[in-house]
């Protein structure tokens, strides 16, 4: 199935939207903050910046941004991105929607003035929405292909497949390892609180923290299985997957590194040297299939008629059965026969 023009126009629209809207946020922090350095300590550690007014963006916004800049990229120029489309839906469904509940919600209070909050809100309804028109355009917009050759959605290779079921895997059961321990930590209610954002949210389009959690264990727990089977879907999901791991655990790095915690780590509680080492561990899972899932993956060719794939004899199925036989010309005479003919009945004049 490949992507029509149309719906390959939309897609492309769309993730524009959302780039801009993301951007946006973005400038106007950098606008109420002294020096662009502090809005990004302000993303690595949440405290410890004095701005004009409250910050609004977390460290997901960039990679939100590099996200939709790239399948936007992607979309245009490719009929088979159509998983690209879903991915980036979800991803925006993930990380948008807990607007919609915390910025509405009475405990929120007077930290933000309502017109900010206001204008927060309309921009998380409409990237909720734009996130659903996504996943509806990546349903409707596919068709056959017309011609007798279409490729297909790249799948990941054997090696590819193999290291990102490994990797995506552990940390999908690590980090659904933490909630269940968080869950059993603080309680329900409170563990609800957490996921929710009741807990707190320090900049207005973030994400409450086990609701994060909770979204990187799904999309890894997706990847994993969708590379094990070899699907299409695995790269452009395992691809969101990582991103979301490098944006949570660059900033873990960096924060471990200015507050010396590898220097105190042996006179850390066991939690939260278990804490450090799983960030960590994400980080480089992130970025190893990362560059596993972006290397060229293998094209399935599909044919009608007689000239179906076959295998080629060298491992592959890319291989093609040759051409019927035709007869050379005769130098006078009717003309030859266009198929072959049994040995035993050579053509006349030949």
């Amino acid at each position: 199935m490949i992507f029509t023009r149309g719906a390959r126009i939309t897609g492309a629209v769309l993730c524009a939207v959302l780039a801009v809207v993301a951007a946006g946020w973005i400038v106007r922090d950098l606008r109420v903050t002294d020096r662009p350095v502090d809005l990004w300590w302000h993303w690595v550690d949440g405290d410890g910046v004095r701005t004009l007014a409250p910050l609004t963006t977390s460290v997901l916004d960039p990679v939100l941004l590099v996200v939709y800049v790239v399948v936007a990229v992607t979309v245009a120029r490719s009929a088979v991105a159509a998983s690209a489309l879903v991915a980036t839906g979800v991803l925006t469904l993930a990380v948008r929607l807990p607007a919609l509940w915390v910025l509405s919600s009475s405990w929120l209070g007077e930290r933000v003035p309502d017109e900010l909050r206001g204008r927060a809100l309309l921009c998380a309804f409409v990237a909720v929405q734009v996130g659903v028109a996504l996943l509806v355009t990546a349903a409707v917009g596919r068709r056959a292909p017309d011609s007798a050759y279409g490729l297909t959605p790249t799948r990941p290779t054997q090696g590819v497949s193999v290291t990102a079921f490994l990797l995506l895997g552990a940390v999908a059961g690590i980090w659904a390892a933490w909630e269940v321990y968080w869950g059993q930590e603080l309680g329900l209610d409170a563990y609800l609180d957490h996921v929710t954002g009741e807990a707190g949210v320090t900049p207005l389009l973030g994400m409450p923290y086990g609701w994060l959690n909770v979204s990187i264990a799904l999309l890894c727990l997706t990847a994993a299985v969708g590379a094990l089977y070899r699907t299409p879907f695995s790269r452009p999901f395992g691809m969101v997957a990582t991103a979301l791991l490098v944006g949570v655990g660059g900033p873990t790095l960096v924060t471990a590194l200015r507050s010396d915690a590898f220097a105190h780590f042996e006179e850390s509680r066991t939690p939260v040297q278990l804490l450090l080492i799983s960030s960590l561990f994400g980080l480089g899972a992130g970025c190893l299939a990362l560059l596993a899932l972006a290397r060229k993956g293998e094209e399935d060719m599909t044919m009608a008629g007689p000239y179906a794939p076959v295998y080629d004899g060298q491992g592959g199925g890319g291989g093609f059965p040759p051409p019927p036989p035709t007869w050379p010309p005769t130098p006078s005479g009717p003309p030859p026969p266009s198929g072959p003919l049994p040995p035993s009945s050579p053509p006349s004049g030949w």
